[in-house]
């Protein structure tokens, strides 16, 4: 609705809309001057005293600071909750790797110690995740072959990382 066109509501509204600011102004007005000539604060309204009310805002400022440290403390506390879950998930996860890479060690240097052609006493088995690496001396190419071949053919070994030198 366009209040241009309708005259009757411009012609008693907006004058009585300003007359109840130019009352609420002259409020405010005589607030100040009273309070001025009884030397209080300016705002403070009558039957208040200024005591009173810095013990209101000092409880209030209190309480709400208050409540924002507990607010901290429980976001902190949560924060902290869940930083030491993950550090206990990432701790297991690398217990787990750990415990992995010492079963694929193992798994194969007893193939080699079972086998006719390697001597396992003189290869060092290293395992990182599914990565075997080998070193050390041998005696032969063929031993060289079987020690690669036995590390390939274990099961959870991707790749193996030759460093067999022949003697």
């Amino acid at each position: 609705m366009d209040f241009l066109a309708n005259e009757t509501h411009t012609r008693f509204v907006f004058p009585a809309m300003r007359k109840l600011l130019f009352l609420a102004l002259l409020g405010v007005g005589a607030l100040v001057a009273y309070n001025y000539n009884a030397g209080r604060d300016l705002f403070q309204l009558p039957g208040t005293s200024a005591a009173a009310l810095k013990d209101t805002v000092r409880e209030t400022v209190r309480d709400t600071v208050r409540d924002g440290v507990r607010s901290a403390a429980r976001e902190t506390s949560a924060e902290v909750k869940e930083r030491a879950s993950a550090g206990v998930h990432t701790a297991k996860n690398r217990a787990e790797e750990a415990v992995t890479a010492a079963a694929l060690t193992s798994k194969i240097k007893a193939k080699m110690a079972l086998d006719d052609v390697v001597k396992a006493s003189d290869i060092d088995v290293d395992t990182e995740g599914s990565v075997v690496t080998l070193t050390g001396d041998v005696g032969s190419a063929d031993e060289r072959r079987r020690a690669v071949r036995i590390a390939t053919e274990t099961a959870g070994v991707t790749t193996v990382v030759n460093h067999l030198n022949v003697r």
